[in-house]
């Protein structure tokens, strides 16, 4: 640790660095952080996972309200998962008690008595959700400007994982609203592993600030010119019960995560793996919470186990002293990969591993693609979903209930001028107005019977998330919540007793209460199932697309190949011939079935298809690889339909029924509502790279 690293912090907590925590030095993250986050600036901070992105944060902050005489709630620190704040309470607790100061955790599973507590006695950092801060500037039982009025500064920790979704647009509205309350901007500091933009992702996080604040990014070591390293292996296995033999079979006596892209999937992995005598345990999102919480402690106490999760523990929640990451198929991102290989390594003498086992053709050469990808360094850039018309609509009814009526004229000050939450939202109110949403009294605006109706259960509860989580049911045997399923289980004819897979074994369904949404279950012998009818968008990105396409053609990611793997995709290239080829495009013919290899990803082609609506199938098929055209196409109607088509670029068509998944759409005029999904599925820029392609003709 230098002399200026020591002259800036607080000497107290210096103390308890060198001497509780025993470190000899600083890392280069935590040391470059300390002049800017002291001085008031707002930050990004990059590091790999295990990087000491959290203390880089907390000890300058700590230092400042110790030297400037911060009093009452001075610091936010926002996750985007529960797990990973109760995970983190403990040590930012230690840290805030080493200067006198308080730490305390706020999201909603937190109980009503610590609750109580924390409004009687103010901490000094509190840890929490941007939901849960919703709920508090709406909530009756919250004195909001006595609670938010000393906050100086919050922490977004993986604040990538907000940025590239409807919760960042969220996030950033309800800090404008903090700022309001505070009397004074509030800096702002993001806490991310490797991500491809992380100047613009600073400037999205400073919000209304943009420009008027001093910003920095603080990556020290990120983005050099390095080839990516790790012990990285790739392999085909085929099947569930395959991939289960082999992570029985190898690292025996070694703590193992498991990663798999669904819940179905960690499921039959988790149970094949325990028939196989390996002690195993499960963590995704439609386990309870108790579940999750015992498979994590359990995992972490020991040591030849196999956790197997989704990506709720891509996320740094600390599952102990990790020995290897197995990947399932492959993530949709190279920046999730990133993170799941950071899991590893953290150990003096070891280094980042990942083993890849893929089930099928496809997703050997997506994985060999998202490989090829992460050599060359590259790393998605972090883009914020553009017109969330919808979480403006969100905002001014949260906006509503906090103030309890906002002027006709004054509103738009709430968000101090944050695009889109100015005067670009007047037709929003206006048809809010119109429908119920908010009544006007004079010049004043309050909550509406629409809004009632529709948004009002539970105090308005479901106000303060603006993502929708499909209806579950609530597994219990006895007393004791299981988990959540899909209520499409529940009602699918079967023959003989119906059986859930959950929490890795089976139980056989004994009653269920269609009101009260509860399945009641026992302990069954026979083979469950497990399935979730979920509706996100799933296709993968022209970056990814273009790899696999690569791939086809003959480029090897350099890593590991195992013998099965180097076969399988001779087979892949050989059953693809006809889909790819170096010079172009490809348009293949079999009967009336043309299809258009763009290799473009899901968004580029829902615009070509739009755009070449005479061209294409009157169904609209489209997937991430093609396009499928009309049965009776020809070289030269092809010319012809083409010809301008980058100059006239179409938005895709929405189905009716993907508004539903879009949350607060009731509350936005249909057009506007189809026209932000529209948007969100369109890559422009893809399309026209597509359209300045040669494509050729073949079968």
């Amino acid at each position: 640790m230098t002399e200026a690293a020591f002259d800036r912090l607080s000497p107290v907590l210096v103390h308890h660095i060198v001497n509780t925590l025993g470190w000899r030095s600083l890392r280069p993250l935590q040391q470059e952080a300390i002049a800017p986050l002291m001085d008031g600036s707002d930050a990004i901070l990059l590091a790999p996972t295990a990087g000491g992105k959290t203390e880089a944060a907390a000890f300058p902050l700590l230092s400042a309200m110790d030297r400037q005489g911060w009093t009452g709630l001075s610091v936010l620190y926002v996750c985007p998962l529960k797990a990973l704040l109760n995970n983190l309470l403990p040590r930012l607790e230690g840290y805030a008690s080493w200067t006198g100061r308080r730490a305390a955790l706020w999201h909603g599973d937190v109980q009503q008595a610590a609750r109580r507590r924390i409004l009687r006695d103010l901490p000094d950092m509190l840890l929490t959700t941007p939901e849960s801060l919703e709920a508090m500037l709406v909530s009756t039982k919250v004195d909001q400007a006595r609670f938010f009025s000393g906050v100086r500064a919050i922490v977004v920790d993986e604040v990538h994982a907000f940025a590239g979704d409807d919760r960042g647009w969220h996030l950033l509205a309800v800090l404008e609203r903090l700022t309001r309350l505070a009397g004074r901007p509030i800096q702002r500091i993001g806490l991310s592993a490797t991500v491809g933009n992380p100047a613009e992702l600073l400037h999205w996080l400073q919000g209304a600030e943009r420009g008027r604040r001093p910003a920095q990014v603080v990556a020290p070591g990120v983005g050099a010119a390095a080839v990516p390293e790790g012990d990285i292996e790739l392999d085909y296995v085929g099947s569930v019960p395959n991939a289960a033999t082999v992570i029985a079979a190898l690292h025996r006596g070694e703590k193992r995560l498991v990663f798999c892209d669904s819940r179905q999937l960690v499921e039959e992995l988790g149970a094949a793996l325990r028939a196989r005598g390996i002690t195993t345990f499960l963590s995704h999102a439609s386990l309870s919470m108790d579940e999750r919480r015992r498979a994590e402690q359990a995992f972490a106490e020991a040591r030849d186990c196999v956790i197997v999760s989704t990506s709720t523990l891509e996320l740094g929640i600390d599952v102990g002293d990790l020995d290897r990451v197995i990947q399932i198929n492959a993530p949709s991102t190279v920046a999730s990969f990133l993170q799941r290989l950071g899991r590893t390594g953290r150990r003096p003498g070891t280094v980042r591993n990942c083993l890849f086992l893929t089930l099928d053709a496809s997703s050997l050469v997506s994985a060999a693609a998202l490989l090829l990808l992460w050599k060359r360094g590259y790393v998605e850039p972090v883009e914020a979903p553009p017109e969330p018309r919808h979480i403006v609509a969100q905002q001014f009814l949260a906006l509503c209930l906090q103030e309890h009526k906002t002027g006709r004229g004054t509103w738009a000050g709430e968000w101090n001028g944050l695009p889109p939450f100015d005067r670009s939202a007047e037709p929003i109110v206006a048809y809010m107005l119109e429908q119920g949403f908010i009544e006007r009294d004079g010049e004043m605006l309050f909550i509406g019977p629409t809004a009632e109706q529709k948004f009002g259960r539970r105090h308005f509860m479901d106000m303060t998330a603006v993502f929708t989580a499909p209806p579950e049911f609530t597994v219990l045997a006895g007393r004791q919540e299981i988990g959540k399923t899909d209520p499409m289980l529940l009602t699918e004819k079967v023959d003989g007793p119906r059986v859930l897979l959950l929490a890795g074994r089976s139980w056989k369904v004994t009653w269920i209460d269609w009101k009260r949404r509860r399945c009641f279950v026992e302990p069954s012998d026979l083979a469950g199932k497990a399935r979730w009818f979920g509706t996100a968008f799933s296709g993968v990105g022209f970056a990814l697309a273009r790899a696999c396409r690569e791939v086809l053609l003959g480029a090897d990611p350099q890593v590991k190949l195992t013998d099965r793997t180097v076969r399988r995709l001779a087979e892949a290239r050989e059953d693809d011939i006809g889909s790819v080829h170096p010079g172009g495009n490809v348009i293949s013919r079999d009967g009336d079935d043309v299809r258009w290899w763009t290799w473009a990803g899901y968004r580029a082609n829902a615009v070509l298809t739009a755009t070449l609506s005479g061209l294409t199938d009157e169904k609209q098929h489209f997937s991430d690889e093609w396009v499928r055209l009309r049965g009776d196409i020809t070289p030269a109607m092809w010319r012809t339909g083409t010809v301008d088509a980058a100059e006239r670029l179409c938005l895709p068509d929405i189905d009716e029924r993907a508004l539903r998944g879009l949350k607060f759409a009731d509350a936005l005029p249909e057009r506007l509502a189809a026209a932000t999904l529209a948007v969100r599925l369109a890559d422009f820029d893809g399309a026209i790279r597509v359209l300045g392609e040669s494509s050729r003709f073949v079968g």
